[in-house]
């Protein structure tokens, strides 16, 4: 994770002021304005952290922002989520005492927590725990797609209810009803899984979310520089224009001018 910050540390001294580490949200906000690329430091799986806190405080006070306690698989923190497609979430325990104890030293930082690769019991534990907005950064729609990754109904109600937000996964086997990875998956299917979870959490609790990184996406998407086509596909699908800055700009910043204060 050392080298990992470092790189990204690299990449912010070589970009020439053309991509910048933020810290707060007045520094989102600057490179926004500016036509700089924001980054924001994030955790995804925290099994090389200790229970004490003292590498987690390290990496906050090297930029980190996010913390996804997950991957897939268990940890000393708890269980994510695995298994095969179709499947439920509800998958066995959820945090475990020392996860409890972590939700809490991440809420003593004010650093996001990613609920994406959470079980079921892991996500309500969270909920129970954290007191902040739950954050799904790449999840999509259980009842669309039975990837056990997908959040069900009774999550996104509970993710809304906590002033939360679910970024939408780009990666065609949480898109597609049959799980499959092709590349001809319609970016359609992203406005679908959009409009199913505006129904049913609301329009200030949905977003993108993307997961290009490693993930089989549709091939009319291809990166972000296909992003224009999802706004495209919303306007098409008859959102307004409100609804659509919220999705794709304005939930999103909610988020980060809720967490990242100092």
């Amino acid at each position: 994770m050392r080298e990992q910050l470092a790189i990204l540390g690299r990449l912010e001294q070589f970009s020439d002021g053309k991509a910048k580490i933020c810290r707060t949200a007045a520094e989102v906000r600057y490179c926004l304005e500016n036509g700089v690329l924001a980054m924001i430091a994030h955790i995804e799986g925290a099994d090389a952290l200790d229970t004490e806190g003292v590498l987690l405080n390290e990496f906050y006070q090297g930029g980190v922002r996010s913390v996804g306690p997950f991957w897939n698989n268990p940890n000393r923190f708890g269980e994510g989520i695995t298994g095969s497609f179709p499947g439920s979430p509800d998958s066995g325990p959820g945090l475990t005492d020392k996860g409890i104890d972590f939700i809490r030293q991440l809420g003593a930082l004010n650093l996001i927590i990613d609920v994406s690769h959470m079980n079921q019991q892991a996500f309500f534990d969270t909920a129970r725990y954290s007191h902040q907005p739950l954050v799904a950064t790449h999840s999509n729609a259980h009842a669309l797609c039975p990837q056990p990754r997908n959040l069900t109904d009774e999550q996104l109600r509970i993710l809304a209810e906590s002033g939360g937000v679910a970024g939408i996964n780009f990666g065609n086997a949480f898109l597609r009803p049959d799980g499959q990875r092709n590349d001809d998956t319609p970016t359609e299917l992203i406005t679908r899984h959009i409009r199913y979870m505006i129904n049913h959490a609301g329009e200030d609790h949905v977003a993108l979310g993307s997961d290009f990184d490693g993930a089989s996406v549709p091939a009319a998407l291809k990166d972000v520089t296909g992003l224009p086509a999802i706004e495209e596909s919303l306007h098409q699908a008859g959102l307004s224009g409100a609804v659509i800055d919220k999705v794709c700009r304005h939930n999103w910043l909610r988020i980060v001018e809720h967490f990242m204060t100092a």
